[in-house]
């Protein structure tokens, strides 16, 4: 299989991917609809499988079209990159680059967004700082920080990354003692593990994050960290409302199970502050792009 080749037709296909859309990714690329739909047909045609299906929506992604898409889409952001680099022709961005994060986006999204920054920019020296409150970038000296939650007045940039919703979780042990939780009104009979920002008022909703009700509960544990309630999970110890994508290798495990199916948590949001008015240095742009990348992956 000729990879060069194909190249400009995984560039073509992440843009129709991405935007569910032909149209709109002929717009974007400054192309026709029909010259679209040859060069994504070339690529079926080349790898023999099936990967968009076109409905009176957009387009829908086959199982096979989801796969190719996680590893290609960061393809269109290296060739971006590559050739912004070349063209401003500066120097490699080096020195001390100081990154705040809340805690648990350590192994699944930060980890990884560094590992491949260092590889771009070897000259960096990463440094990452767990928090779980607000860190002003100035006086911590940071060049960005990640932060969940309501932004507070300041003159800071801040992008969005994404939200991530709560689920509560158990473990199988503990409900085969305790017994099932299927119905709100359950919840009271059970020990609820609380984290540092759950009060005695649980802001709970559907599936769909609409229809708010507020739930008063009794508090079993309480802890600081989500390290800390989900080890308590873990150890049969109790019931927690913690972040989905926190539990989802639990889940893939079955160490733990969701309880509750049809109700949530609040959403979070996830922002990626800093401070440059301007343009912001490549590396922090890089760093943005290659987070939102990760925090997709693991949210999904």
């Amino acid at each position: 299989m000729n990879t060069v080749k194909l190249a400009p037709l995984l560039l073509i296909f992440v843009e129709v991917a991405n935007k569910r859309s032909f149209t709109a990714a002929a717009k974007k690329l400054g192309l026709t609809k029909s010259a679209i739909s040859q060069q994504i047909k070339r690529l079926e045609e080349a790898t023999g499988q099936q990967l968009l299906i076109r409905n009176t929506r957009g387009v829908v992604l086959t199982a096979v079209g989801e796969s190719l898409l996680a590893r290609s889409e960061l393809l269109s952001e290296q060739l971006s990159l590559a050739l912004t680099e070349l063209d401003n022709a500066k120097e490699q961005p080096s020195g001390d680059f100081r990154v705040s994060i809340p805690p648990f986006f350590e192994k699944s999204i930060v980890i990884p967004a560094i590992k491949q920054l260092s590889i771009e920019f070897p000259k960096l020296r990463p440094e990452v700082i767990i928090a779980g409150e607000w860190q002003d970038l100035i006086e911590n000296n940071l060049d960005a920080a990640i932060f969940g939650g309501d932004i507070k007045n300041c003159d800071y940039r801040a992008l969005s990354v994404g939200k991530v919703s709560e689920i509560f979780c158990a473990s199988p042990r503990y409900l085969k003692q305790y017994g099932k939780l299927s119905e709100l009104q359950h919840l009271a009979k059970h020990k609820f593990i609380a984290t540092a920002w759950q009060h005695d008022t649980l802001h709970l909703f559907d599936n769909n994050l609409t229809n708010k009700q507020l739930v008063d509960v009794q508090h079993w544990a309480k802890v600081n960290t989500l390290s800390s309630a989900l080890e308590m999970v873990l150890n049969d110890m109790g019931v927690a409302l913690f972040p989905e994508f926190l539990a989802q290798a639990h889940l893939t495990d079955e160490r733990v199970v969701r309880v509750l199916p049809n109700i949530r948590g609040r959403a979070w949001h996830f922002y990626f502050l800093h401070q440059y008015k301007g343009e912001k240095p490549v590396h922090i742009t890089r760093f943005y792009h290659l987070f939102c990348h990760y925090f997709a992956k693991a949210s999904a």
